[in-house]
């Protein structure tokens, strides 16, 4: 049996995250069957009941395991005890980088150089890399690259990065989100989430929408605040109702984004037109299933708008993230997105209308480039086993 390390946010609290891991062990099964799969993470019993169906090894990382999160002992042992390690998701940064609680990259980096020492391959599996905004990070991340023989990246952006930050590197290669591959629940499944939550009862379907607790670190100081965005939601949301005579859905993939979303629906004036579903009470993969019956979404996490592409629902990125804009322009979207700067209820809710009245000729333009995407992503296996 082989054994490969894979390192991410493995807690359980985003759908996201949920959705890269459950997506690369059910691409790997497809494959291969001898490989088993060691996860760091905090929330062992997480891990077991929701992907314990594959070959794997969840090794906590609470402080009675010896670890500050990612700093000690089981990312040591998970590191150097293994026949590769796969960092996914985007965890290379140098934010809080002398953080363990929010840092992966110095960890990481602390550990390449003994994998380095000991032949085992740190193999960059559908990532994201940065910011890269310092020179220790700089230095970290090439510590990384130093052990790796392969990155396969999910976005040009990173190529871009990496390629400008002048390091040592080996083959990069552009794949996709392991997370474009998520499997819709069963129909009766979705029926019953459907009919619990009273969700698509309006005349003309129902629009999505997804907001983020990280809003006063986007914006620039003083030109949108935590209030003013959401009344801005709130009012997007009326607008849309008014206009459209839609439901409105908002749908929650980080369990923290919860209470912004709240907030957002306390200056909603048609309260009995709304609805909001998260990933506290379902997975991945039914919210994906939910967001298929969505006529257009618009949203501030990335794996929202990945879920909605996964599913054919046309999407609108308020931009966030670069790597949010940038899958857009991947999939054939790129046009519809929103900057912080442009951000009202009059360029919000007029983008949202005109999506929903072009929602077929999108949904149809974009299939099958992102059924290529899904092709990529899954692709990256067959990279990952010509190494072991």
């Amino acid at each position: 049996m082989k054994t490969i390390t894979v390192l991410g946010n493995n807690s359980g609290r985003n759908a996201g995250d949920n959705a890269i891991l459950g997506n690369l062990l059910d691409d790997f099964s497809l494959e291969r069957s001898d490989i088993l799969f060691q996860i760091p993470t905090l929330n062992t019993r997480f891990i077991q009941t929701h992907f314990g169906h594959h070959p794997i090894r969840p090794m906590g990382m609470m402080p009675w395991n010896f670890a500050l999160k990612n700093l000690g002992w089981p990312l040591y042992r998970a590191m150097t005890n293994t026949q590769m390690v796969l960092v996914t998701d985007n965890i290379l940064f140098d934010r809080k980088f002398n953080n363990p609680f929010v840092n992966n990259l110095k960890s990481i980096a602390l550990f390449s150089s003994l994998c380095k020492k000991k032949g085992i391959p740190i193999v960059l599996y559908n990532a994201s890399i940065g910011p890269i905004d310092h020179q220790v990070g700089k230095e970290a991340l090439q510590k990384v690259f130093d052990a790796s023989p392969l990155v396969i990246t999910r976005d040009v952006h990173t190529k871009e990065l990496v390629q400008n930050l002048q390091l040592r590197h080996p083959e990069i290669v552009v794949h996709a989100d392991c997370a474009l591959n998520t499997k819709l629940p069963e129909e009766s499944r979705l029926q019953e989430i459907i009919d619990r939550e009273d969700l698509f009862k309006g005349p003309n379907g129902t629009v999505g929408l997804n907001v983020n607790a990280y809003i006063d670190n986007w914006s620039q100081r003083g030109s949108l605040n935590r209030d003013t965005f959401c009344k801005i939601i709130a009012g997007t949301a009326d607008r849309l109702i008014e206009k459209l005579d839609v439901d409105i859905l908002f749908t929650v993939t980080q369990i923290m984004d919860m209470k912004i979303t709240l907030e957002c629906v306390g200056h909603i004036q048609r309260k009995d037109r709304v609805r909001v579903v998260g990933n506290k009470d379902y997975t991945y993969q039914e919210l994906a299933g939910l967001l298929s019956r969505v006529a257009v979404h618009a949203g501030l996490r990335t794996h929202t708008l990945i879920f909605c592409a996964a599913v054919g629902t046309p999407m609108i990125s308020i931009n966030a993230y670069p790597k949010s804009s940038g899958f857009l322009k991947t999939v054939g979207m790129g046009d519809w997105s929103i900057d912080f700067a442009d951000l009202s209820v009059e360029n919000l809710s007029g983008l949202m209308q005109r999506a929903w009245h072009e929602r077929d000729r999108l949904r149809s333009a974009m299939e099958p480039i992102v059924e290529l995407e899904k092709k990529k992503a899954r692709d990256s296996v067959r990279l990952v086993t010509q190494l072991l």
